[in-house]
């Protein structure tokens, strides 16, 4: 694989992994904000941080084909 692929496959991951980052982060601020509310606010982190874990994995799987050389 050549570095270009192996820079597509990080940007990805970093991606991935800002989006849960600011999901996190967001979601204590509604708790400290709200403690009574934090069931809720954890479902709903919960349920996001999967949908954003899931379209990174699809991503990577459909690219998959294209990163072999």
């Amino acid at each position: 694989m050549s570095y270009l692929n192996y820079a597509a496959i990080s940007l990805a991951v970093l991606g991935v992994a800002y989006g849960i980052s600011k999901i996190g982060s967001h979601a204590m601020d509604a708790i400290a904000r709200q403690p009574e509310a934090a069931d809720k606010v954890q479902a709903a982190m919960l349920i996001a941080c999967g949908l954003i874990e899931g379209a990174g994995l699809i991503g990577l799987i459909f690219s998959a084909p294209f990163m072999k050389g």
